[in-house]
C-alpha cells in the first residue's frame, strides 16, 4: 500500500515507525513530517491543515490510504475531501470530528446518549461566565469550546483562577476563535486515563490505554500542556476495565452519532476520569493522543497498517490488535519557555547514543535541520524519549537514562513521569 501520513509531531513519528514495519507497505509519505520521519519515508512540504494540498499530493503519489495524525485537518474536512477524490482515509468526517472540534457538541452527545460526564454550562460572553463561577465556586474546569492544541483547559482551584481563565480566553483572546465560547464544568475527582479504540459505525475495537501527565511541572504543578509524558498500560486499569469503559463511554456515543446521521469512523481517544462512581467522560479526541501514542505504539505487536486500512474500509471484523505485556513510558523534552514562548534554535546532540540503550526509542516532534544540517529545536514539545521494560520501573529507568544522554541545554522535562503509577503498584503489590 502507498500511504500518506499527515502531521509532523512525535505522534506521527511513532505512527510512521509502526506503519513502516508493515509487510503491506509499499511506500510511505509524510506531510509535512520532521527529521525523524524522514528516515522512514518521504517528507513532503505540505502543511497538515492544507486539505487541498494534501489531496493534490495524494493524487500525485497514487496514495491508497491517507492516515491523519492531528485533529486540525479532520476538523477542516480532510476525510470528506478524500472521499470526494476516491481516496481511502482512516479518519472521521468533518461532521463527526466535531466530537473534538466543539466541547459543546460533545456534551450534547453525552447528554443524549446517557454517557456519564461532569455537569456543564456553555457561555458565549465573559460577563455571564464570570457571574456563574462566582455563584458556583471552585474548583471548576474552564474549557475553550474550540481546538486549542491542548492548551484550552484550565482546572481552576479558586474562583480567581477561573476568572483569569475566562478573561484570558474570552476578553483577551489568548486562544483566538477557539476561546470565544467556553464550557464550564464541575471538577471531577479521580485518576485520569486515556482510552483508545478503532471505530466504524456502531462498532468499537479496543486498542489500549495510557496515562498522560499534563502539567508542565513535577508533582502536577504549573499550567496544562499538550502532555509531558505518559505510561502504558495505566496501573489499575486493565483490559477488562478498558472494555467495560468502552461499553459505558464509547459505544453509546457511536450509536448516538449513527442516529444523528453522522456515524463516526476512525480512532477515538476518550479522556476519562476514574471516579468513585465509575468512569466519567472528560472529553473525546478523534485521533491518537500525544504523548500517549508514543508510549502505546512501542508496545504494539500487530500490524497497524492493516488495522488502519480496516478502519478506512468501515469493516473492523477480525481486526487484530495485540500488545506486548511489557510496560512503556514516554518522557517529553520540551523547550525552555513552553507552554508559553519556547526557546528555539538550540542544537540537539547524542540522540543515537540515547537510542542505543535497550528498549529506548526517541521520537522527534518540534525539530528541524538548520543550514548546517544540525538537528535543532523548532517548537514547544521537541522530543519524546520512550522506553519499554519488563516492569514500569525498568522502563522508567531506561527512559531517564536516555534523557540524561541527550545534549540539549535548552531542554526541560518532568522528573516524575510514572512515579505516581509506581507508587500505586507498590500499594497494590503489583508490578
Amino acid at each position: 500500500m502507498r500511504v500518506l501520513l499527515v502531521g509532523s509531531g512525535g505522534r506521527e513519528h511513532a505512527m510512521a515507525a509502526a506503519i513502516a514495519r508493515s509487510p503491506r507497505l509499499e511506500a510511505l509519505f509524510i506531510a509535512p513530517g520532521n527529521p525523524g520521519t524522514a528516515a522512514l519515508g518521504t517528507n513532503c512540504a505540505v502543511r497538515a491543515d492544507d486539505v487541498a494540498g494534501l489531496i493534490a499530493l495524494a493524487q500525485q503519489e497514487r496514495i491508497d490510504l491517507v492516515v491523519p495524525g492531528p485533529e486540525a485537518p479532520l476538523v477542516a474536512g480532510l476525510a470528506d475531501a478524500c472521499k470526494a477524490a476516491g481516496i481511502a482515509c482512516a479518519g472521521p468526517t468533518q461532521a463527526a470530528a466535531a466530537l473534538e472540534g466543539s466541547k459543546t457538541f460533545t456534551k450534547e452527545v453525552c447528554d443524549a446518549a446517557g454517557i456519564p460526564t461532569a455537569r456543564w454550562e456553555r457561555f458565549d460572553a465573559a460577563a455571564p461566565a464570570l457571574d456563574y463561577v462566582r455563584r458556583h465556586g471552585a474548583p471548576v474546569v474552564v474549557k475553550a469550546d474550540g481546538l486549542a492544541a491542548g492548551k484550552g483547559v484550565v482546572v481552576a482551584q479558586s474562583v480567581a483562577e477561573a476568572e483569569q481563565a475566562i478573561t484570558d480566553m474570552m476578553t483577551d483572546g489568548t486562544l483566538g476563535e477557539a476561546g470565544q465560547s467556553v464550557v464550564i464544568e464541575d471538577c471531577l475527582v479521580g485518576d485520569e486515563v486515556s482510552l483508545f479504540a478503532f471505530c466504524a459505525g456502531e462498532t468499537a475495537v479496543l486498542i489500549g490505554a495510557a496515562q498522560d501527565h499534563k502539567r508542565i511541572g513535577d508533582n502536577d504543578t504549573g499550567p496544562n500542556t499538550g502532555g509531558m509524558g505518559a505510561v502504558s498500560p495505566p496501573t489499575g486499569f486493565d483490559r477488562a476495565a478498558q472494555e467495560a469503559a468502552l461499553d459505558v463511554l464509547v459505544r453509546p456515543m457511536l450509536r448516538e452519532m449513527a442516529r444523528r446521521g453522522t456515524p463516526f469512523t476512525g480512532i477515538i481517544f476518550a479522556g476519562l476520569m476514574l471516579t468513585n462512581d465509575g468512569p466519567q467522560l472528560i472529553e473525546y479526541n478523534v485521533r491518537f493522543g500525544d504523548p500517549e501514542a508514543e508510549a502505546l505504539l512501542i508496545r504494539l505487536e500487530s500490524d497497524l497498517l492493516t488495522a488502519l486500512a480496516a478502519v478506512a474500509k468501515g469493516d473492523l471484523a477480525g481486526t487484530d490488535i495485540r500488545f506486548s505485556a511489557r510496560s512503556s513510558i514516554s518522557v517529553i523534552m520540551a523547550a525552555k519557555g513552553y507552554p508559553g514562548r519556547p526557546v528555539t534554535g538550540g542544537v540537539i546532540r547524542n540522540l543515537a547514543a540515547a537510542e542505543a540503550l535497550p528498549g529506548v526509542h526517541v521520537f522527534q516532534a518540534g525539530t528541524k535541520r538548520d543550514d548546517a544540517g544540525e538537528l535543532v529545536a523548532a517548537g514547544g514539545r521537541v522530543l519524546a524519549v520512550c522506553a519499554t521494560g519488563d516492569t514500569l520501573a525498568q522502563a522508567r529507568n531506561r527512559a531517564y537514562e536516555a534523557v540524561g544522554l541527550i545534549d540539549w541545554p535548552d531542554g526541560v522535562y518532568r522528573h516524575d513521569i510514572g512515579q505516581r503509577a509506581l507508587a500505586a503498584q507498590e500499594k497494590t503489590g503489583k508490578e
